[in-house]
């Protein structure tokens, strides 16, 4: 019986120290994570900056493109 018990401690200490293993790698994978989330956020913030400039040369062109259409039809129509 003592001999069971003692192998049954000595097993829970080995299973012990892998548990620490895994928190550790745990711990150095999620740090890892972090870094390539901000990295990938830093990303997307800029990507989003790139569109929204985008947006407005769109808008601008949208409104030339308007201003002309409409200056076309009122010679066309002999409004100028």
């Amino acid at each position: 019986m003592e001999a069971r018990i003692a192998r049954l401690e000595s097993d829970m200490a080995h299973v012990r120290s892998d548990v620490a293993e895994l928190k550790t790698d745990v711990r150095s994978l999620r740090d890892r994570m972090d870094a390539r989330f901000d990295a990938v956020n830093a990303r997307i913030d800029k990507l989003v900056d790139s569109l929204s400039s985008a947006k407005v040369w769109a808008l601008t062109l949208y409104i030339a493109l308007a201003g002309a259409l409409f200056g076309a039809l009122a010679r066309g129509f002999g409004w100028l």
